[in-house]
């Protein structure tokens, strides 16, 4: 695994937002930065396709442990949604993605870092902009990269049951939100399903049929949601979700893997795995360790513990917790910056990657999206 520096092509801008990704700059400053990649060889992508795997499988198994034990209050998951989220389960409910985030250096075995398993971003640049990047560059350079014809033969699973139509929802105002729903709205017709889109708010309840409506009225039997379950669960309309006959992408059960209370009860399940690292609901008997809000987002209000001393912390409006605490992972510097492998699992198998870098421990919202490469 190595950090080379390159040359970005010229109009870059211009090749990316073609694509689809308006928002490869904030602020001022890149998000998506070409002027460098990462190169792996190909014993380093079996390692990470592998641990990737294994990892899916063992949540899925912790999954099953939590609502065998009921171990809903872990996950503030009120009362009265527990057994949706059994049924969602028992159903076999469709989940089509979900990314790992990983440590890795190369040398070590991968370590988990957390699950996006309910609603990932940045996916459409993993997909679709480093492969048209790496093209331009190369067209007989490699990638580990099926993301986007793994999508699509998700998605024709479910047209197998969904009527052939799924609404797509996301929060407009949210650039990134609406690109990603976009982008797999546009992989979901490929696929041969009739597609919708509304925002969020427009999401309507219709009493005499105990269903979810489009704005036209029309009933919403399948939406894919880029929206998190922690907030659908608290939102007015919650008490209709569970008895509903919308079928919601992610489903229900996922909110059990996006949450990092399943650190914890990985660890507790797997303390041997080599993919796993020590994690509790209390702080841990060690010098260097993580606190992380069981559900925040982008980095916020991550606290770094190095030799029982708080040496970075980051702000945001999750730090009244509750928190998990997790051993500090061992991350390596390339060139000054940490990068964070997004390992993308599509329809329950590895698919391909993605990099965030950031030049402190801590990757947030505004840490750059870098492409790959496979070694020659």
């Amino acid at each position: 695994m190595q950090r080379l520096t390159n040359i970005p092509r010229k109009n870059w801008q211009t090749a990316v937002e073609k694509y689809g990704l308006h928002f490869h700059t904030v602020d001022g400053q890149l998000y998506w930065d070409e002027s460098a990649s990462y190169h792996f060889s190909s014993f380093e992508i079996d390692t990470l396709e592998f641990a990737t795997n294994s990892l899916h499988q063992m949540c899925m198994d912790t999954v099953q442990q939590i609502i065998d034990d009921r171990l809903f209050r872990l996950f503030l998951i009120p009362d009265h949604f527990e057994d949706y989220v059994i049924k969602s389960w028992e159903e076999d409910q469709f989940s089509l993605y979900g990314r790992f985030d990983l440590a890795y250096d190369g040398f070590s075995p991968p370590k988990l870092l957390e699950y996006n398993a309910d609603t990932p971003t940045s996916l459409l640049e993993a997909a679709v902009i480093q492969w048209y990047w790496l093209k331009d560059l190369d067209d007989r350079g490699d990638q580990f990269n099926s993301i986007h014809e793994r999508l699509i033969e998700g998605w024709k699973k479910i047209a197998l049951k969904a009527s052939n139509e799924v609404h797509f929802c996301a929060t407009e105002s949210v650039v990134e939100d609406y690109v990603t729903v976009e982008y797999l709205r546009d992989t979901a017709i490929q696929a041969g399903i009739k597609t919708n889109y509304l925002d969020i708010q427009q999401v309507g309840w219709d009493r005499s049929k105990n269903t979810f409506v489009d704005v036209p009225g029309n009933p919403i039997q399948n939406c894919f949601k880029l929206y998190p379950w922690e907030w659908m669960m608290r939102e007015e309309f919650a008490l209709n979700i569970p008895k509903g006959k919308t079928q919601w992408i992610e489903p229900a059960w996922k909110m059990l893997l996006s949450s990092k209370s399943i650190l914890p009860l990985l660890y507790e399940r797997y303390p041997d795995s080599p993919f796993i690292l020590p994690a509790s609901y209390e702080p841990l008997d060690i010098a260097n360790q993580v606190r992380k809000p069981i559900y925040g987002r982008e980095g916020a209000n991550i606290q770094v513990i190095i030799d029982g001393k708080v040496v970075s912390e980051t702000p945001g409006p999750y730090g009244q917790g509750p928190f998990v605490y997790q051993q500090l992972a061992p991350l390596k510097q390339f060139d000054g910056f940490y990068p964070v492998i997004g390992s993308w699992v599509i329809d329950g198998e590895s698919a391909g990657i993605g990099i965030r870098e950031e030049n402190s421990i801590i990757t947030k919202n505004t840490s750059r999206f870098v492409p790959h490469q496979l070694s020659n």
